[in-house]
C-alpha cells in the first residue's frame, strides 16, 4: 500500500513539473504583433532622431561660419574707417582697397553659404522647428550688412578712391562661389551586379586560385560614364532594392545605415559631409 502511495505521489510530481514546463513562457515565445509593431516604430523614431541630429549639427556649423565671417567683416570695417579719417588717405589707398576686397569676399561666402542652407532646408526630409527663423535672421543680418558696406564704399569713393572694379569683383565672387559650391556638392553613384560592373569597366576581379576566391575591387581608371550624378546637399537616400549588397568605395560607417533586410531597401546618409569625404564616387555591388 505504501509503495502504491509513493508511486502515485511521484507521478503527481512529474505531472505538475511537466505542466509548469509546458506553461513556461521562456520555452516558446508566442507571436506578438503589437510588440513587433512598437519595436518597428521605435527603430523608425531612432532613425528620424539621428537624421535630425545630423541636420542640426550641419546647420549649426554653417551658422557659426557665417557669424565668424560677420565678426571679421566688422573688424575690417573698423580698420577701413580709421584709415579714412584724417591724414594722407592716398598713401593708404592700396590697403583700403585690400580691406574692402576682403569684406566683399567674406560677404560673398556668407551669401553662398546661406543660399545652400535655404536649398537644404526646402528639400529636408524632416522639419526642424526654429531653423526657418534662424535662417531668416541671418538673411536680415546680411541685408543690413550690405547696406552698411554700401554706405562705407560711398564714403571711400568721396575721397576719390576708385572702387568700381572691386564692386564688379564682388558680384562675380558671388557667382564664382555659387559655381564652386555646386561643384563641391556633386557626387556620383552606380549600382549593379559584379558581372555588370565588370563589363562596364568599373570593377575588376583579382587574386584567388584557378578562378576561385577572387575579390572584386574598383579599377584604378574606372569608367565614369555609367554613374548617376547627384547633389549631396539634397540627396540623403539612395534606393537599392536588392537581397544583398556590398559597398566597394570608401565611406565612414558611422555616416550612413542600410534600411531593410532581404531586400536592402535603401542607403540612408545621416552625415553627407563625412560620407562623401573620402570618395565622391559610390560603387554598390548587388546580388
Amino acid at each position: 500500500m505504501k509503495t502504491a502511495i509513493k508511486f502515485i505521489c511521484a507521478l503527481s510530481i512529474l505531472f505538475v513539473a511537466a505542466f509548469f514546463t509546458a506553461c513556461d513562457p521562456g520555452t516558446e515565445k508566442d507571436p506578438n504583433p503589437l510588440a513587433d509593431s512598437l519595436a518597428g516604430d521605435n527603430q523608425n523614431l531612432k532613425g528620424q532622431l539621428s537624421e535630425k541630429e545630423a541636420a542640426v549639427q550641419e546647420f549649426i556649423s554653417a551658422f557659426n561660419e557665417i557669424q565668424s565671417n560677420l565678426n571679421d567683416i566688422k573688424e575690417k570695417e573698423k580698420i577701413v574707417s580709421s584709415s579714412t579719417q584724417g591724414g594722407d588717405v592716398k598713401s593708404k589707398e592700396d590697403q583700403i582697397k585690400e580691406d574692402i576686397q576682403a569684406i566683399y569676399e567674406l560677404m560673398a561666402k556668407n551669401k553662398s553659404r546661406l543660399s545652400s542652407l535655404n536649398k537644404k532646408l526646402k528639400t529636408a526630409n524632416t522639419k526642424i522647428q526654429g531653423l526657418e527663423q534662424m535662417i531668416a535672421t541671418l538673411e536680415a543680418q546680411l541685408n543690413e550688412k550690405d547696406v552698411q558696406i554700401g554706405e562705407l564704399t560711398n564714403k571711400i569713393e568721396q575721397l576719390n578712391i576708385e572702387l568700381s572694379n572691386l564692386t564688379v569683383n564682388y558680384e562675380s565672387l558671388e557667382q564664382e562661389n555659387e559655381v564652386k559650391t555646386e561643384k563641391l556638392n556633386l557626387a556620383y553613384y552606380v549600382i549593379g551586379t559584379s558581372k555588370e560592373l565588370k563589363e562596364k569597366g568599373i570593377v575588376t576581379k583579382e587574386g584567388g586560385f584557378v578562378g576561385i576566391g577572387k575579390t572584386t575591387n574598383i579599377k584604378k581608371d574606372f569608367n565614369r560614364d555609367y554613374f548617376t550624378k547627384i547633389d549631396i546637399s539634397q540627396t540623403s537616400v539612395i534606393p537599392i532594392g536588392a537581397k544583398k549588397i556590398k559597398i566597394l568605395s570608401s565611406h565612414p560607417s558611422n555616416s550612413y545605415k542600410l534600411i531593410g533586410e532581404k531586400p536592402v531597401e535603401k542607403i540612408e546618409i545621416s552625415n553627407a559631409e563625412d560620407f562623401w569625404s573620402v570618395s565622391k564616387y559610390l560603387v554598390i555591388v548587388v546580388e
